[in-house]
Protein backbone atom coordinates (compact mmCIF):
# COMPACT_ATOMS: atom_id res chain seq x y z
CA UNK A 1 0.00 0.00 0.00
CA UNK A 2 1.70 3.23 -1.10
CA UNK A 3 1.79 5.93 1.56
CA UNK A 4 3.38 9.37 1.36
CA UNK A 5 5.76 9.94 -0.35
CA UNK A 6 5.29 6.76 -2.43
CA UNK A 7 2.97 6.31 -5.43
CA UNK A 8 1.26 3.27 -6.90
CA UNK A 9 3.70 0.65 -8.15
CA UNK A 10 1.61 0.26 -11.29
CA UNK A 11 2.41 3.88 -12.17
CA UNK A 12 6.02 4.03 -11.03
CA UNK A 13 6.75 1.05 -13.29
CA UNK A 14 5.76 3.07 -16.36
CA UNK A 15 8.55 4.82 -18.24
CA UNK A 16 8.31 8.61 -18.33
CA UNK A 17 9.19 9.00 -22.01
CA UNK A 18 8.13 6.42 -24.56
CA UNK A 19 9.17 8.15 -27.77
CA UNK A 20 12.64 9.35 -26.81
CA UNK A 21 14.38 10.11 -23.53
CA UNK A 22 16.26 12.74 -25.52
CA UNK A 23 13.16 14.49 -26.89
CA UNK A 24 13.57 17.42 -24.51
CA UNK A 25 16.67 18.41 -26.47
CA UNK A 26 14.68 19.13 -29.64
CA UNK A 27 13.89 22.65 -28.46
CA UNK A 28 17.47 23.48 -27.46
CA UNK A 29 19.43 21.95 -30.34
CA UNK A 30 21.33 24.56 -32.31
CA UNK A 31 20.92 23.68 -35.96
CA UNK A 32 18.34 21.92 -38.09
CA UNK A 33 16.30 19.36 -36.18
CA UNK A 34 14.95 16.12 -37.64
CA UNK A 35 12.14 15.10 -35.21
CA UNK A 36 11.51 11.63 -36.59
CA UNK A 37 10.67 10.24 -33.14
CA UNK A 38 7.09 11.48 -33.02
CA UNK A 39 4.16 10.07 -35.01
CA UNK A 40 2.55 13.11 -36.60
CA UNK A 41 2.14 14.84 -39.96
CA UNK A 42 3.46 18.07 -41.42
CA UNK A 43 0.17 18.57 -43.26
CA UNK A 44 -2.52 20.84 -41.89
CA UNK A 45 -6.10 19.51 -41.90
CA UNK A 46 -8.40 20.10 -44.85
CA UNK A 47 -9.55 23.64 -45.47
CA UNK A 48 -12.78 24.12 -43.57
CA UNK A 49 -11.73 21.59 -40.91
CA UNK A 50 -9.19 23.76 -39.13
CA UNK A 51 -9.76 25.56 -35.86
CA UNK A 52 -9.44 28.90 -37.64
CA UNK A 53 -12.48 27.94 -39.72
CA UNK A 54 -14.79 27.65 -36.70
CA UNK A 55 -16.73 30.68 -35.51
CA UNK A 56 -18.98 31.07 -32.51
CA UNK A 57 -21.53 32.81 -34.70
CA UNK A 58 -21.92 29.58 -36.70
CA UNK A 59 -21.43 27.22 -33.76
CA UNK A 60 -22.87 28.79 -30.63
CA UNK A 61 -21.74 26.89 -27.55
CA UNK A 62 -18.55 25.61 -29.15
CA UNK A 63 -16.60 26.52 -26.01
CA UNK A 64 -18.97 24.69 -23.67
CA UNK A 65 -19.04 21.05 -22.69
CA UNK A 66 -20.33 18.54 -25.20
CA UNK A 67 -22.42 15.60 -24.07
CA UNK A 68 -20.10 12.98 -22.48
CA UNK A 69 -20.87 10.38 -25.15
CA UNK A 70 -20.32 12.89 -27.95
CA UNK A 71 -22.16 15.39 -30.13
CA UNK A 72 -25.28 13.75 -31.65
CA UNK A 73 -24.42 14.91 -35.19
CA UNK A 74 -20.91 13.46 -34.95
CA UNK A 75 -22.22 10.22 -33.47
CA UNK A 76 -24.60 9.90 -36.43
CA UNK A 77 -21.81 10.51 -38.94
CA UNK A 78 -19.64 7.87 -37.28
CA UNK A 79 -22.55 5.42 -37.18
CA UNK A 80 -22.95 5.76 -40.94
CA UNK A 81 -19.21 5.48 -41.60
CA UNK A 82 -18.74 2.43 -39.38
CA UNK A 83 -21.78 0.60 -40.75
CA UNK A 84 -20.57 1.15 -44.32
CA UNK A 85 -17.00 0.08 -43.65
CA UNK A 86 -17.64 -2.92 -41.40
CA UNK A 87 -21.02 -4.00 -42.79
CA UNK A 88 -22.21 -4.33 -39.19
CA UNK A 89 -25.48 -2.60 -38.18
CA UNK A 90 -24.49 0.29 -35.92
CA UNK A 91 -26.41 2.65 -33.62
CA UNK A 92 -25.48 5.72 -31.61
CA UNK A 93 -25.33 3.55 -28.51
CA UNK A 94 -22.44 1.60 -30.07
CA UNK A 95 -20.17 4.68 -30.25
CA UNK A 96 -18.19 6.76 -27.77
CA UNK A 97 -16.35 9.91 -28.86
CA UNK A 98 -13.11 10.14 -26.88
CA UNK A 99 -10.14 12.38 -26.24
CA UNK A 100 -8.17 10.81 -29.06
CA UNK A 101 -7.64 7.11 -29.64
CA UNK A 102 -5.59 7.27 -26.43
CA UNK A 103 -8.66 8.28 -24.43
CA UNK A 104 -10.72 5.66 -26.24
CA UNK A 105 -8.31 2.86 -25.35
CA UNK A 106 -8.10 4.13 -21.79
CA UNK A 107 -11.89 3.87 -21.51
CA UNK A 108 -11.82 0.39 -23.07
CA UNK A 109 -9.16 -0.96 -20.75
CA UNK A 110 -10.70 0.71 -17.71
CA UNK A 111 -14.04 -0.95 -18.41
CA UNK A 112 -12.68 -4.44 -19.11
CA UNK A 113 -10.00 -5.23 -16.54
CA UNK A 114 -9.82 -5.98 -12.86
CA UNK A 115 -6.51 -5.69 -10.97
CA UNK A 116 -4.18 -8.49 -12.01
CA UNK A 117 -5.95 -9.27 -15.28
CA UNK A 118 -3.77 -9.63 -18.38
CA UNK A 119 -4.04 -8.23 -21.90
CA UNK A 120 -2.02 -9.81 -24.70
CA UNK A 121 -0.24 -7.17 -26.78
CA UNK A 122 0.83 -8.25 -30.27
CA UNK A 123 4.32 -6.82 -30.52
CA UNK A 124 5.68 -4.51 -31.66
CA UNK A 125 2.83 -2.33 -30.45
CA UNK A 126 1.88 1.33 -30.01
CA UNK A 127 3.79 2.15 -26.82
CA UNK A 128 1.09 3.93 -24.82
CA UNK A 129 -1.08 0.81 -24.70
CA UNK A 130 1.32 -0.81 -22.24
CA UNK A 131 1.15 2.14 -19.86
CA UNK A 132 -2.64 2.37 -20.19
CA UNK A 133 -2.96 -1.27 -19.13
CA UNK A 134 -0.67 -0.67 -16.15
CA UNK A 135 -2.56 2.46 -15.09
CA UNK A 136 -5.65 0.32 -14.57
CA UNK A 137 -3.66 -2.17 -12.46
CA UNK A 138 -3.69 -4.89 -15.10
CA UNK A 139 -0.70 -6.62 -16.67
CA UNK A 140 0.42 -6.11 -20.28
CA UNK A 141 1.84 -9.29 -21.78
CA UNK A 142 4.22 -8.94 -24.74
CA UNK A 143 3.56 -11.40 -27.56
CA UNK A 144 6.39 -11.21 -30.13
CA UNK A 145 4.38 -11.33 -33.33
CA UNK A 146 5.22 -9.25 -36.40
CA UNK A 147 8.34 -10.74 -37.92
CA UNK A 148 7.99 -13.83 -35.71
CA UNK A 149 4.93 -15.59 -37.11
CA UNK A 150 4.36 -16.63 -40.70
CA UNK A 151 0.88 -18.14 -40.97
CA UNK A 152 -2.58 -18.11 -39.38
CA UNK A 153 -1.60 -21.22 -37.44
CA UNK A 154 1.59 -19.74 -36.01
CA UNK A 155 -0.26 -16.48 -35.28
CA UNK A 156 -2.72 -18.33 -33.08
CA UNK A 157 0.01 -20.42 -31.49
CA UNK A 158 1.90 -17.24 -30.54
CA UNK A 159 -1.02 -15.85 -28.54
CA UNK A 160 -1.94 -19.24 -27.11
CA UNK A 161 1.56 -19.64 -25.65
CA UNK A 162 1.13 -16.43 -23.67
CA UNK A 163 -2.46 -17.00 -22.54
CA UNK A 164 -3.15 -17.67 -18.85
CA UNK A 165 -6.23 -17.92 -16.69
CA UNK A 166 -5.93 -14.13 -16.16
CA UNK A 167 -6.07 -13.24 -19.87
CA UNK A 168 -9.12 -11.12 -20.73
CA UNK A 169 -8.26 -9.53 -24.08
CA UNK A 170 -5.91 -9.37 -27.04
CA UNK A 171 -4.72 -6.09 -28.57
CA UNK A 172 -4.23 -6.02 -32.35
CA UNK A 173 -2.83 -3.09 -34.35
CA UNK A 174 -2.94 -3.14 -38.15
CA UNK A 175 -1.66 -1.28 -40.13
CA UNK A 176 0.93 -1.41 -37.44
CA UNK A 177 2.66 1.27 -35.47
CA UNK A 178 5.67 0.99 -35.26
CA UNK A 179 6.58 -1.45 -38.03
CA UNK A 180 4.62 -0.15 -41.02
CA UNK A 181 3.58 -3.77 -41.65
CA UNK A 182 0.06 -5.14 -41.89
CA UNK A 183 -1.38 -8.33 -40.45
CA UNK A 184 -2.76 -10.42 -43.34
CA UNK A 185 -6.55 -10.84 -43.44
CA UNK A 186 -6.45 -14.60 -42.87
CA UNK A 187 -4.27 -14.10 -39.78
CA UNK A 188 -6.72 -11.54 -38.41
CA UNK A 189 -9.58 -13.95 -39.05
CA UNK A 190 -7.73 -16.75 -37.26
CA UNK A 191 -6.99 -14.51 -34.27
CA UNK A 192 -10.62 -13.39 -34.09
CA UNK A 193 -11.86 -16.99 -34.16
CA UNK A 194 -9.37 -17.94 -31.45
CA UNK A 195 -10.42 -15.01 -29.25
CA UNK A 196 -14.05 -16.08 -29.63
CA UNK A 197 -13.20 -19.66 -28.69
CA UNK A 198 -11.50 -18.41 -25.52
CA UNK A 199 -14.18 -15.87 -24.54
CA UNK A 200 -11.73 -12.98 -24.88
CA UNK A 201 -12.26 -9.36 -25.86
CA UNK A 202 -10.58 -7.98 -28.99
CA UNK A 203 -9.05 -4.50 -28.78
CA UNK A 204 -8.68 -3.52 -32.43
CA UNK A 205 -6.46 -0.47 -32.99
CA UNK A 206 -7.37 0.73 -36.48
CA UNK A 207 -6.14 4.32 -36.43
CA UNK A 208 -4.18 3.81 -39.68
CA UNK A 209 -7.06 2.12 -41.52
CA UNK A 210 -6.94 4.80 -44.25
CA UNK A 211 -3.20 4.40 -44.84
CA UNK A 212 -2.93 0.92 -46.25
CA UNK A 213 -0.59 0.89 -49.26
CA UNK A 214 -1.14 -2.69 -50.36
CA UNK A 215 -3.63 -5.45 -49.63
CA UNK A 216 -7.00 -5.19 -47.89
CA UNK A 217 -7.90 -4.05 -44.40
CA UNK A 218 -10.08 -6.47 -42.46
CA UNK A 219 -12.16 -5.10 -39.61
CA UNK A 220 -12.27 -7.31 -36.53
CA UNK A 221 -15.73 -5.92 -35.85
CA UNK A 222 -16.93 -7.47 -39.11
CA UNK A 223 -15.68 -10.84 -37.88
CA UNK A 224 -16.65 -10.69 -34.19
CA UNK A 225 -18.94 -7.72 -33.57
CA UNK A 226 -20.04 -8.80 -30.09
CA UNK A 227 -16.53 -8.95 -28.62
CA UNK A 228 -14.63 -6.32 -30.63
CA UNK A 229 -13.95 -2.77 -29.52
CA UNK A 230 -12.57 -0.89 -32.52
CA UNK A 231 -10.61 2.29 -31.94
CA UNK A 232 -10.29 5.01 -34.60
CA UNK A 233 -8.60 8.40 -34.77
CA UNK A 234 -9.20 11.76 -36.40
CA UNK A 235 -5.57 12.50 -35.46
CA UNK A 236 -4.10 9.98 -37.87
CA UNK A 237 -6.84 9.92 -40.48
CA UNK A 238 -7.14 13.67 -41.04
CA UNK A 239 -4.03 15.31 -39.54
CA UNK A 240 -5.78 16.49 -36.37
CA UNK A 241 -3.50 15.10 -33.66
CA UNK A 242 -3.57 18.28 -31.57
CA UNK A 243 -7.37 18.29 -31.47
CA UNK A 244 -7.53 15.11 -29.37
CA UNK A 245 -10.56 13.51 -30.94
CA UNK A 246 -11.09 9.83 -31.63
CA UNK A 247 -13.75 7.22 -31.07
CA UNK A 248 -14.48 3.62 -30.21
CA UNK A 249 -17.20 1.39 -31.65
CA UNK A 250 -18.42 -1.78 -29.96
CA UNK A 251 -21.40 -3.58 -28.41
CA UNK A 252 -23.82 -1.06 -26.91
CA UNK A 253 -23.95 -2.61 -23.45
CA UNK A 254 -20.16 -2.38 -23.16
CA UNK A 255 -19.92 1.11 -24.68
CA UNK A 256 -22.26 2.21 -21.90
CA UNK A 257 -19.66 1.01 -19.40
CA UNK A 258 -16.90 2.79 -21.33
CA UNK A 259 -18.87 6.01 -20.93
CA UNK A 260 -18.57 5.64 -17.16
CA UNK A 261 -14.78 5.51 -17.42
CA UNK A 262 -14.55 8.40 -19.88
CA UNK A 263 -16.94 10.56 -17.84
CA UNK A 264 -14.76 10.09 -14.76
CA UNK A 265 -11.46 10.70 -16.58
CA UNK A 266 -11.72 13.33 -19.35
CA UNK A 267 -15.53 13.84 -19.05
CA UNK A 268 -16.09 14.84 -22.67
CA UNK A 269 -14.09 15.43 -25.85
CA UNK A 270 -13.46 19.11 -26.71
CA UNK A 271 -16.53 20.51 -28.45
CA UNK A 272 -14.60 22.47 -31.08
CA UNK A 273 -12.62 19.32 -31.92
CA UNK A 274 -15.83 17.42 -32.49
CA UNK A 275 -17.14 20.16 -34.78
CA UNK A 276 -13.92 19.97 -36.82
CA UNK A 277 -14.21 16.17 -36.90
CA UNK A 278 -17.78 16.39 -38.16
CA UNK A 279 -16.64 18.66 -40.96
CA UNK A 280 -13.94 16.15 -41.87
CA UNK A 281 -16.60 13.46 -42.26
CA UNK A 282 -18.65 15.50 -44.73
CA UNK A 283 -16.30 14.55 -47.58
CA UNK A 284 -13.56 17.10 -47.03
CA UNK A 285 -11.56 14.69 -44.90
CA UNK A 286 -11.74 11.84 -47.39
CA UNK A 287 -10.58 14.19 -50.16
CA UNK A 288 -7.68 15.15 -47.89
CA UNK A 289 -6.79 11.47 -47.41
CA UNK A 290 -6.74 10.95 -51.17
CA UNK A 291 -4.09 13.67 -51.43
CA UNK A 292 -2.10 12.66 -48.34
CA UNK A 293 -1.96 8.90 -48.89
CA UNK A 294 0.19 8.86 -52.07
CA UNK A 295 2.48 11.48 -50.53
CA UNK A 296 2.91 9.35 -47.42
CA UNK A 297 3.54 6.21 -49.46
CA UNK A 298 6.12 7.93 -51.65
CA UNK A 299 7.98 9.26 -48.62
CA UNK A 300 7.94 5.83 -47.00
CA UNK A 301 9.26 4.09 -50.09
CA UNK A 302 12.09 6.60 -50.51
CA UNK A 303 13.05 6.39 -46.84
CA UNK A 304 13.05 2.58 -46.92
CA UNK A 305 15.15 2.46 -50.07
CA UNK A 306 17.78 4.83 -48.65
CA UNK A 307 17.98 2.86 -45.40
CA UNK A 308 17.92 -0.57 -47.00
CA UNK A 309 14.58 -1.56 -45.51
CA UNK A 310 11.40 -3.07 -46.91
CA UNK A 311 8.86 -0.43 -47.98
CA UNK A 312 6.00 0.15 -45.56
CA UNK A 313 2.74 -1.65 -46.22
CA UNK A 314 0.80 0.94 -44.22
CA UNK A 315 0.95 3.62 -41.50
CA UNK A 316 3.76 6.21 -41.41
CA UNK A 317 6.66 4.35 -39.80
CA UNK A 318 9.75 2.23 -40.31
CA UNK A 319 11.06 -0.01 -37.52
CA UNK A 320 14.39 -1.77 -37.82
CA UNK A 321 17.34 -3.28 -36.00
CA UNK A 322 20.50 -1.16 -35.62
CA UNK A 323 22.43 -3.77 -33.60
CA UNK A 324 25.43 -3.79 -35.99
CA UNK A 325 25.92 -0.06 -35.36
CA UNK A 326 25.72 -0.22 -31.57
CA UNK A 327 28.93 0.23 -29.66
CA UNK A 328 29.66 -0.34 -25.97
CA UNK A 329 27.12 2.35 -25.01
CA UNK A 330 24.31 0.38 -26.58
CA UNK A 331 21.09 1.81 -27.97
CA UNK A 332 21.07 4.93 -25.79
CA UNK A 333 24.59 5.73 -26.95
CA UNK A 334 23.46 5.34 -30.55
CA UNK A 335 20.45 7.60 -30.00
CA UNK A 336 22.67 10.14 -28.24
CA UNK A 337 24.97 10.18 -31.27
CA UNK A 338 21.96 10.77 -33.51
CA UNK A 339 20.72 13.58 -31.25
CA UNK A 340 24.09 15.30 -31.47
CA UNK A 341 23.36 15.68 -35.18
CA UNK A 342 19.82 16.93 -34.63
CA UNK A 343 18.25 13.55 -35.43
CA UNK A 344 15.71 12.15 -32.99
CA UNK A 345 14.38 8.58 -33.18
CA UNK A 346 12.11 6.51 -30.95
CA UNK A 347 13.81 3.67 -29.02
CA UNK A 348 12.74 0.10 -29.75
CA UNK A 349 12.11 -0.93 -26.12
CA UNK A 350 9.12 1.43 -26.03
CA UNK A 351 7.37 -0.91 -28.47
CA UNK A 352 8.08 -4.24 -26.79
CA UNK A 353 11.10 -6.52 -26.35
CA UNK A 354 13.25 -4.79 -28.97
CA UNK A 355 16.46 -3.59 -27.25
CA UNK A 356 18.33 -2.82 -30.48
CA UNK A 357 15.58 -1.40 -32.70
CA UNK A 358 14.56 2.17 -33.58
CA UNK A 359 11.40 3.64 -35.04
CA UNK A 360 11.17 6.63 -37.33
CA UNK A 361 8.16 8.51 -38.65
CA UNK A 362 8.56 9.69 -42.24
CA UNK A 363 5.68 12.20 -42.07
CA UNK A 364 6.63 14.02 -38.85
CA UNK A 365 8.07 17.10 -40.59
CA UNK A 366 7.99 18.63 -44.09
CA UNK A 367 9.31 16.17 -46.69
CA UNK A 368 12.56 18.04 -47.35
CA UNK A 369 13.35 18.06 -43.62
CA UNK A 370 12.51 14.37 -43.27
CA UNK A 371 14.65 13.47 -46.26
CA UNK A 372 17.64 15.34 -44.82
CA UNK A 373 17.04 13.48 -41.58
CA UNK A 374 16.94 10.16 -43.44
CA UNK A 375 20.19 11.07 -45.19
CA UNK A 376 21.78 11.88 -41.83
CA UNK A 377 20.64 8.49 -40.48
CA UNK A 378 21.92 6.70 -43.58
CA UNK A 379 25.35 8.26 -43.04
CA UNK A 380 25.33 7.23 -39.38
CA UNK A 381 24.44 3.70 -40.44
CA UNK A 382 27.23 3.70 -42.98
CA UNK A 383 24.96 3.40 -45.98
Amino acid sequence: MPRHPKVAASVSSIGGSVYSALAHRVSTFEGEVYPLHVGDTWLEPAVGCRMQDLRVEEHPGMHRYAAPQGMPALLDAIVARSATRTRVPTERSDVLIAAGATGALGAVVGALVDPGDEILLLAPYWPLIQGIVRCFHATPVDVPFIGEVDSPTSAVEAVRRHQTSRTVAVYISTPNNPTGRTIPPDWVEALARWAASQDLWILSDEVYEDYLYEGEHVYCRTLEPQRTLSVHSFSKAFGMAGNRCGYVVGPAQIVGELCKVSTHSFYSTPTASQIAALRALDGRGDAWIQRAKPLYRQLGVRAAERLGQSPPQGSTFLFFDVAPQLGPRGLMGFLEGCAQRGLFLAPGPSFGPYPTHVRLCFTSAPPDVVERGIETLAQILGR
